[in-house]
């Protein structure tokens, strides 16, 4: 895939409104077209045109499935909260586009009114390259926190199983440059999330979504009778609402990850859950119905930005 930047000339920030709270997603790249491809080989294009309501925002009319790289902002209880931290500027990177980034993510960051020091909770629903890289930055020849004041959080289950797992180089090198500086820097906060889930702010609950990794998590945030679900990568992309049982390339236990995904889609469909893609391109967000024995995306438009 070729390598990718992306520099536009204005810094919105998209935002949808939870009860009293504010998310903002704040952009890193556009993913290249390839990628869809790669992450969902079961996303044929014939699959993909026969999805209909698919086209425009989330694949072109050739079967080709839209993604990006993004986080997402909200403030909680006081609390300046931001949720994955993608892929990175200036990484050394074995897929071609992730590879030597030079995004304007930390600007966004700036105009969403999370300036990196302002930042006091950084949540990794899961430790992989475009979840973890702006954990750091470049300063000279070392990479340091990119959040100094913040507490960055993970499950303790994700932590064990990397661990305790025998890494290629490629992945060895994203912790070497994007995990073990905040674990060195004293900044690492492992959570034991329960089966029910772990509130660690009011309005701010961890849920357990394994099997795209063992100790991943979704992010739920709840005020005023309102809700929202950060997918994390539960869900890659809303083709996977049409077909539930269609699963990543990455998936460490497909079959689990196939489960997790028609539990959370069946606990949000109907409801007025505002549901936030980890990878969606835009419009990002949406409500999940119901449709044929399966679920779609009814798209939520950002309120402002």
């Amino acid at each position: 895939m070729p390598r990718t930047t992306r520099t536009p000339a204005a810094l919105r920030t998209p935002a949808w409104t939870v009860g009293d709270h504010t998310v903002r997603r704040v952009d890193e790249i556009a993913l290249p077209s390839g990628t869809g491809r790669w992450l969902l080989p079961g996303a044929t294009a014939g699959l993909v045109t026969g999805t209909p309501w698919l086209h425009p925002d989330f694949a072109d009319g050739q079967g080709s499935l839209r993604l990006a790289s993004h986080s997402f902002a909200v403030e909680v209880d006081g609390m300046r909260v931001l949720i994955d931290t993608g892929i990175g500027n200036g990484k050394r990177r074995a897929n071609p586009a992730w590879h030597d980034l030079n995004s304007d993510y930390e600007a966004r960051l700036q105009a969403a009114g999370f300036a990196p020091e302002a930042v006091d909770l950084v949540i990794l629903t899961h430790l992989h390259t475009d979840h973890v890289g702006w954990n750091t930055r470049a300063e000279g020849d070392d990479w340091v926190p990119t959040f100094p004041n913040a507490r960055y959080l993970t499950t303790r289950t994700e932590w064990d199983h990397w661990a305790g797992a025998e890494m290629d180089e490629a992945r060895q090198q994203m912790f070497r440059d994007s995990v073990h500086p905040v674990r060195d820097a004293g900044l690492l906060d492992l959570v034991d999330v329960a089966d029910e889930g772990t509130d660690i702010a009011p309005g701010l609950r961890l849920l357990p979504t394994p099997g795209h990794t063992p100790g991943q998590m979704a992010v739920r945030l709840s005020s005023g009778g309102e809700h929202a679900l950060v997918t994390g990568d539960s869900i890659h992309h809303p083709v996977q609402l049409s077909h539930p049982g269609l699963c990543s390339c990455v998936d460490i236990a497909p079959e689990l990850a196939a489960r997790t995904r028609r539990q959370m889609l069946d606990s949000v469909a109907g409801t007025s859950t505002l549901l936030l893609g980890s990878h969606f391109p835009p419009p990002t967000a949406g409500h999940v119905r119901r449709e044929g024995g399966a679920y779609r995306l009814a798209p939520a438009p950002p309120v402002h930005g």
